[in-house]
């Protein structure tokens, strides 16, 4: 019969590990959730700044890039890329079995860089060549100055992973960047079969953005209590309505797949419940879909494994999905200034957690070195 995560698969669902750390990798964890079903990995600055900072893992590695007069930059990336790399490694089968739909892992470019064009491609293109493997997905945010920074990295045919993902409006110039890049590099002579990319869109973020606004904008009723932890998933589905419409098979997307081009699947990210009130795999069960992905920290794989549904359900209800939005409008609260900051806020932390990170390794080499 198979798992839920197993199920899910069959359902054309692909579910990845949102975490990543070295004692993740040389316990067995990782190839545990593998034999358990997962396809891939996905890591940001934070999830690097908690790894590192929250255990020894690292000590034995980060002594020996000091001995090698390592620091600042230097430092952070001889700790990450290594971990990329194993991931990569053990993920290798997994992309040779499915022909690079899966078995990816993505590393995130300097967060620092989210307003910054040529600094984004500059640095995806030394973090993909310096990595040196095909199942590498470099994560570009998904800014105004990320936009062409997608294009231009797909025209080079590296793989890109954009990420914070909010509106609908940005994901439309997500996905023409993408087909903007497809063409560029086959214009080049490159093989559109050998460049995927996936668009991750931010989930719970939304709820818990909205849900804080209509309690703070509205006193208690039946219509606000309706409304509350709808708009993430209704978000959702407006966007996979757009994603089938882009990459139907008998549109314009036609010719690009005629010579090997992927679709450039929507992943669900951030899709572990904020609110303890909601359950655990309520951003698992409402967003099951063809040609998707959903990326969940392992406390929520194991909810999942334990509960979560397997029906497919991304398709459900859609005019439902924008009467959310609609009723949100005469509410007060609209969608676009909401994704908005919600996007600002996911640059500002990620940035953060880079700066949190950095700081900690200073403070290391300080403990280490104190004459440095």
């Amino acid at each position: 019969m198979g798992n839920t995560i197993q199920k899910l698969y069959e359902q054309g669902q692909s579910i990845w590990c949102d975490n990543l750390g070295r004692g993740m990798i040389e316990s067995g964890e990782l190839q545990r959730w593998i034999d358990l079903g997962v396809v891939g990995v996905t890591s940001n600055p934070t999830i690097f700044m908690k790894a590192i900072t929250n255990s020894t893992d690292y000590d034995a590695a980060f002594q020996k890039l000091l001995a090698d007069g390592r620091s600042g930059m230097g430092l952070y990336e001889g700790l990450v890329l290594p971990d990329i790399a194993d991931a990569a490694d053990v993920l290798r089968p997994i992309y040779d079995r499915t022909n690079g739909v899966d078995g990816y892992v993505s590393l995130e470019v300097n967060p620092k860089l989210a307003y910054n064009t040529d600094g984004t491609i500059a640095e995806a293109r030394r973090l993909f060549e310096n990595l040196n493997r095909p199942n590498i997905l470099i994560k570009v945010p998904a800014t105004d100055e990320g936009i062409p920074a997608i294009e231009t990295l797909i025209g080079d045919g590296i793989n890109v992973n954009v990420t914070l993902i909010f509106s609908l409006t940005m994901y439309e110039k997500v996905m023409q960047a993408y087909t903007d890049g497809l063409r560029r590099f086959d214009a080049a002579g490159g093989d559109l079969s050998k460049v995927a990319s996936v668009a991750s869109f931010f989930v719970s973020r939304i709820d818990t953005l909205v849900d804080k606004l209509l309690k703070e904008k509205h006193p208690p009723r039946a219509d606000i209590e309706d409304l509350l932890g709808m708009a993430a998933i209704a978000n959702a589905k407006l966007a996979y309505a757009r994603f089938e419409q882009v990459f139907d098979p008998s549109g314009e997307f036609t010719a690009l797949a005629a010579k090997g081009a992927r679709v450039q699947r929507p992943v669900w990210a951030s899709t572990s419940t904020k609110n303890p009130a909601y359950p655990p795999t309520k951003y698992v069960d409402s967003l099951v879909g063809p040609n998707t992905v959903n990326t969940l920290p392992p406390h929520t794989i194991d909810a999942a494994l334990h509960e979560g549904g397997t029906e497919v359900t991304i398709r459900h209800d859609l005019p439902g999905a924008h009467a959310v939005f609609d009723q949100l409008e005469k509410l007060g609260i609209h969608g676009e200034a909401v994704t908005d900051k919600l996007l600002t806020d996911g640059v500002d932390l990620f940035a953060k957690s880079f700066d949190d990170l950095l700081a900690n390794l200073a403070q290391k080499q300080q403990k280490f070195c104190p004459t440095q």
